[in-house]
């Protein structure tokens, strides 16, 4: 994959996320709407704007020739998977429970896989106007409000401040984790980082948002010890590994693995590469 490719697949992402991202929001801020809010197999929501911005993305993506795996798309077996080196992972609402609560706290999740390596990630918050990137350039936020139209992308690449960003003041170890699953294992981390560091500071937040916050430097360390997909994180890990940030198998110490035969993620932990 050539450097022009690749950032002419970065530019294709942002698109697709921004694009996504107004789907969503226009259905968030609807006061007539009711989300649609239909059950998935394992009993998770799904809503008229996952359904939304799965369509707009695969109109951008699916032209680029290189497979899918999206949460809303259809799974195809892995021995057909297996045979692709190369492929799009995507999230196209991350955190429809957020959404449903109207917290704001939820994500399109866009990543580029190879060789089981994600090495592009775009991460969109759109109720909160931000955009997160990253590639071998490294990983860059930028705002960029959801509105009828959107800033040519090239205003957008040239104006992302590059991660992890300044954060002065900051005198506490920062622990990030999920608030609806905080176990007795996530306790147990904190309580480790806690003897390491003295003063640990614990924050909620919701959807890939936590690993944004490792990677721009917010936070010093995610630990998850619950259940994730693999369209959950591969965005984000793109996007922290850009920053210098390691995403790894609180198990192995591995880094992650994506396009795997079981498409569930081990427990992990995303940290912060300035400890």
């Amino acid at each position: 994959m050539t450097m022009n490719n690749t950032q002419n697949l970065l530019k294709t992402a942002i698109v697709a996320a921004l694009q996504a991202g107004r789907d969503i929001i226009h259905i968030y801020n609807d006061p007539a709407q009711d989300f649609g809010i239909e059950k998935k197999a394992d009993n998770s929501p799904l809503t008229l704007a996952d359904k939304a911005a799965h369509c707009r993305i695969m109109g951008f993506l699916e032209p680029t020739g290189i497979p899918v795996l999206s949460e809303e798309g259809r799974h195809l077996p892995f021995g057909e998977r297996s045979a692709w080196d190369c492929l799009w992972v995507v999230d196209p609402l991350d955190g429809t429970k957020e959404f449903i609560k109207k917290n704001g706290e939820f994500t399109v999740n866009i990543a580029l896989v190879k060789n089981q390596i994600p090495v592009m990630g775009v991460i969109y918050v759109p109720a909160k106007d931000l955009l997160y990137w990253g590639s071998g350039e490294g990983a860059f936020k930028a705002t960029v409000t959801c509105g009828e139209t959107f800033p040519d992308v090239e205003e957008i690449l040239s104006a992302g401040k590059r991660l992890p960003l300044e954060m002065p003041g900051r005198d506490s170890f920062v622990v990030v984790a999920s608030r609806s699953h905080m176990s007795a294992d996530t306790q147990a981390y904190v309580d480790e980082m806690q003897r390491l560091h003295g003063k640990v500071e614990l924050l909620s937040s919701g959807s890939s948002i936590k690993i944004c916050m490792v990677a721009e430097g917010a936070a010093d360390a995610y630990p998850r010890y619950a259940p994730t997909m693999e369209w959950d994180t591969a965005a984000g890990d793109a996007i922290a590994r850009a920053a210098g940030c390691s995403v790894i198998n609180a198990e192995t110490g591995c880094p992650l693995k994506y396009n795997k035969e079981d498409l569930l993620n081990p427990w992990f932990l995303v940290e912060s590469g300035a400890k």
